[in-house]
């Protein structure tokens, strides 16, 4: 008689029961966690917020589920850098609060604003429009004049203004 759930069988003879581990380790698993909690913050300011991010590295069970989740808190007057997911899409569920979002200008506001994003790939990968990984620091002067038909001058006075920019 075999045993069901995750305990181990009691006959070990030909073909019956024969452990691999598979078993264990699936039942094993960590199938919860506490994207809420801010001590588990990706990114925290106690005058800004908190983002959080749970992707297979930190539950595993998301790689077969090819999916990544992403809690934010913003605080009242606090902005987050636009951005987009390079190998992803989202679906972004508002919790709480309300916010003002705008993908033109930086005049976005919130009046305390929480969401849950669910994305489509285990290892969800961002870009933002701004700081050190902003992808138009590592795309070369000329391939971006030719690409928004500027003068190859106008992008370097770009870069090198977000350059300062960082550095102050």
């Amino acid at each position: 008689m075999r045993r069901g759930g995750c305990g181990r069988g009691r006959g070990r003879g030909r073909g019956r029961d024969r452990d691999n581990g598979i078993k264990e380790t699936f039942c094993t698993l960590r199938l919860r966690e506490n994207i809420h909690d801010p001590s588990h913050a990706d990114i925290y300011n106690p005058e800004a917020g908190q983002i959080s991010t749970l992707n297979s590295h930190n539950l595993v069970v998301l790689h077969w589920l090819q999916l990544s989740a992403e809690f934010g808190r913003l605080q009242r007057g606090a902005i987050y850098v636009p951005h987009w997911n390079r190998n992803a899409h989202s679906i972004i569920y508002v919790v709480r609060g309300r916010a003002q979002l705008q993908v033109v200008d930086n005049f976005g506001r919130t009046d305390g604003f929480e969401w849950v994003a669910f994305k489509t790939n285990d290892n969800a990968q961002i870009s933002p429009l701004a700081g050190q990984t902003f992808v138009l620091r590592a795309i070369q002067a000329d391939v971006l004049a030719n690409t928004f038909q500027l003068r190859q001058e106008d992008i370097s006075k770009l870069k090198l203004n977000l350059l300062q920019q960082e550095n102050t």
